[in-house]
Parts: structure tokens; sequence; C-alpha cells
């Protein structure tokens, strides 16, 4: 384990070319067309595999692509009612929901919305089984394998004590009792070789369980879209599983539909000096990109270079740890420069806030084959006042 989550992406692609002087700042710009490469690849996967490929909204749920990724992929998956909702209203396809914990006022509507109904804890499982079986709804449990693939420690499904699924060793037949398919959602920003170690550890103890099953699920994490990652080792191993085990197989990838397809541009408001060159910026950690805290990590940003002029980067925020990173430019910084974090349209779009009444960033995009660029969404004063009271 380590204490910073090295950052596995950040290629500028076309970006390198865009002209940040067109959008307002802050804002997100969405490549339409990276997005259609990551699709195209993972949609390849699909074929050659015979996979169900779904959409992880929690990762990056920007409808207004939602056509686009239906052409490609099997459906989405949902974290609970709202994104449900929105999988349902907007994407169509097969909706696969899992939540750690279903609450009784809403689990009706997420059954009518979902095709598979995943639950964490066989507790769970038995208090909503039959009205699953009602609505002939397939059902879920997600498994804690209990082999740790995780890089932070915090963000690792299978760490001691983890609330995330049922320990595989509290497997058993009256566990399984009414469950169509195992989940289970072990990786984060991995390649090929954890999957297989971690299938590799839990196959045996799922043996005399895997013949009454119609699914397995391998959640998400997977950086399938990743120059490096080993796509035909993928397609045999699921192969392999669907020939030896007849089950189908579910990949839930989230920020591999949107790696490298999207950056948040800012502006550089003051450039004070205490020990360290400082910039202040409207692009602030805990409104915008709450993961380089949370993680934490460090952004890729599009300029930068190894040897050049050095600046701490941080928000305008009261946080005194509204800080996204130390970079080296070119040039010396100004006043107004506009500048651009890469790699940012996945989990930093769904996790933006108002923190200090931090103006949200707008979203727009782009196609970066034809260079028509809209505005997709303008955010106010309006968002800001009305989730409070």
């Amino acid at each position: 384990m380590t204490d910073m989550m090295q950052t596995q992406a950040g290629d500028a692609g076309a970006f390198r070319d865009f002209d940040l002087s067109r959008v307002p700042t802050p804002c997100f710009v969405v490549d339409e067309k990276a997005v259609e490469r990551n699709l195209m690849v993972l949609a390849d996967v699909a074929e050659r595999s015979g996979a169900h490929v779904l959409a992880a909204l929690k990762a990056f749920s920007m409808f207004s692509l939602a056509p686009l990724v239906c052409h490609y992929l099997s459906g989405t998956c949902a974290s609970g009612l709202h994104e449900a909702r929105l999988a349902r209203e907007e994407y169509g396809g097969e909706v696969a929901t899992f939540c750690a914990g279903y609450k009784d006022s809403e689990i009706e509507e997420i059954i009518a919305l979902s095709d598979h109904m995943i639950f964490n804890s066989v507790a769970q499982k038995d208090r909503f089984l039959a009205r699953c079986q009602a609505a002939s709804k397939q059902v879920g449990l997600r498994i804690n394998p209990e082999h740790s693939e995780g890089e932070i420690a915090k963000y690792d499904p299978c760490a001691p004590c983890s609330r995330l699924g049922t320990p595989i060793s509290q497997l058993t037949a009256a566990a399984l009792d009414g469950v169509d398919g195992l989940h289970m959602h072990t990786l984060c920003e991995q390649g090929f070789a954890p999957l297989a170690r971690t299938w590799a550890a839990i196959e045996p103890k799922l043996g005399p369980f895997l013949g009454q099953l119609k699914w397995l699920n391998f959640g998400g994490g997977h950086h399938i879209t990743r120059d490096d990652y080993d796509r035909d080792a993928l397609v045999d191993f699921i192969l392999e599983i669907r020939s030896k085990y007849h089950v189908d197989v579910y990949l839930e990838p989230g920020e591999a539909v949107a790696l490298d397809a999207g950056i948040l541009v800012g502006e550089v408001l003051d450039l004070p000096r205490n020990g360290v060159d400082l910039a202040i910026t409207d692009i602030s950690a805990t409104c915008h990109m709450p993961d380089v805290i949370e993680a934490p990590y460090r952004p890729a940003l599009l300029g930068e270079v190894e040897t050049g002029h050095s600046y701490r980067f941080g928000g305008p925020s009261c946080l005194a740890g509204d800080v996204i990173g130390d970079y080296k430019m070119a040039q010396p910084l100004q006043i107004g420069d506009r500048f651009a974090f890469l790699d940012q349209a996945h989990y930093s779009m769904v996790k933006t806030n108002t923190f200090n009444g931090v103006a949200l960033p707008a979203i727009l995009l782009w196609n970066s084959q034809t260079d028509d660029l809209r505005s997709v969404k303008q955010f106010g004063y309006a968002d800001f006042k009305e989730r409070l009271s």
C-alpha cells in the first residue's frame, strides 16, 4: 500500500491543440470523439468475449452522451435510486443496480427500474428477495474476495473490516438461496493481472456454487481502454469462464469509458509568494476535484514541464488544504492565464460541490474531429442556493 495514488492516465491527446481561451472558467470540456474511441474498444472486447459491458454511471454520467454510450454498450450500472432513474430514463438497455444498503421507502421503485438487483449482504438479499422474484428481476450478491489488490488502503474494498461485500469465507448454500449471480468490485485503475490473481484466489472457493449461477459480474476498476491493458488476455479469460461454467459475464467499467476524454480548465487569479510561488486559481481541489484530497493523487497538467518555473496550485476556498499540487511551467505565470488539468471527465464531474459558494464548472462538449464546441450546462447562483434551505 502507498500513501498517494499514482496518476494512471493524463495523455493530452487532441487537447494539446485546444485553445483554452474558447471556454469560460472553470469548466469541463469533454471530447466526444475520445469517449467514442473508448467505447469502441469496450465494444470490441464485448464482441470478442461475449461479455455484457455496462457503463458505470457513478464514474461518468454525462447523459448528453447517453445515445453514444448505448450505441456501443449493453447498458449501465447504478448505485441507487437516482442513478437507476437516470439509467432508465436516458440510457435504456440493461440496468444493474448495486447499493451497500437499500431503503424500504425506495426499494420498490429501484426494483422496477432495474434488471439486476445486487445486494451487499445476505440479510438485505433475504429481506428483499421475494419482492425481486415477484417482479421477475435477477438477484445478485456482492462478495468480498478477501484478496487485496488495492493501491490505497481506504480505497480497497477487500481491506480488513470492509463494509463492501459478503466475505467469501461466509458463503454457504443458504446464503446463495435465490441468488442468480455474484458480483465483485475489487479493482481501481488497474490492468488485467490483478483480476487474474483475484480469480485464481477465489475460484476454488466458489467451486461448489458456480454450477447454480447464471452470471458473474466482475465490477469496475478495469482500465480496459488504457494502451497498455492486455485486452486479449481479458477476452480469453472471459471466454474460458463462460465455457467452463456456462455463465454470462458482466463488466462495469466507469473510468474506462471516459479515460483521457476530458479536461478541467481554470484561470490564474493571483500569484502570491510564501516560501514558494503560489498560484491561486478558480479551480478548487475540494470543490471540483475532491479525489485530489481524498485519494489523494496529483492530477496531470496540460503543458507541464520537467524543468521550469515552479508553482503550487490551489483553489479560492478558505480550506487550508485546498491544494492541487506543485507544477513546473515553461514560462512564468501571469494573472489571467488559462491552464487545464487532464483526464477529468470521470469522477471529478460527478463529485463537484459548492463549498464556500465556489462556482460549479460549466460543462462543454467538443468534437476534436470537427472542432464543434457547444455548451451543455452552465451553473449559477440558483444551483448553489437550491441545495440549501
